[in-house]
């Protein structure tokens, strides 16, 4: 149920749209640095040396 914005629809729509899309490059970018960071502590833990 969507309401009737008038004359103001795609302004509303495009801003919504956009947001989404920002949202959703922010938790792509978030989860791909995370695996990144991962994968590094693992590589440095993997060469580390026993003393």
């Amino acid at each position: 149920m969507m309401p009737d914005l008038g004359r103001y629809a795609f302004a509303v729509l495009a801003a919504w749209g956009v947001t989404l899309a920002l949202t959703g490059g922010l938790v792509a970018l978030s989860l791909w640095q995370a695996a990144r960071a991962r994968r590094a502590l693992a590589e440095r833990e993997a060469d580390r040396t026993p003393r």
